[in-house]
């Protein structure tokens, strides 16, 4: 397996980066306090906000809370939101595995 990205994989999170820092602007927030609110370094939000795709996962989870739009997020990836997901809701199991 290639450690190489796909580009629509580098696109995304060159998006994802962009929309956060926009979020963050339009909150009147700057980057460190964004960071200690996220319990995160300034460097690690600068990645993200220039669409590092090797930022890990707990990192956009931990900004998207600190900007308040954690709820936001889980909201858009919900199926159950969707009319296909609505549709095949029978093969979601969203109980948790033991």
């Amino acid at each position: 397996m290639s450690g190489e990205l796909p580009a629509k994989v580098i696109r995304a999170a060159g998006e994802i980066g962009d929309d956060l820092a926009a979020w963050r602007k339009i909150l009147g927030l700057t980057t460190q306090q964004v960071a200690e609110r996220a319990d995160i370094s300034r460097d690690s939000l600068r990645k993200l906000e220039h669409g590092d795709p090797t930022v890990g996962f707990h990192v956009v989870l931990r900004v998207a809370r600190a900007l308040g739009i954690l709820e936001t997020l889980t909201n858009a990836l919900d199926p159950l939101n969707t009319d296909l997901g609505r549709a095949r809701a029978a093969l979601i199991d969203r109980q948790r595995v033991r």
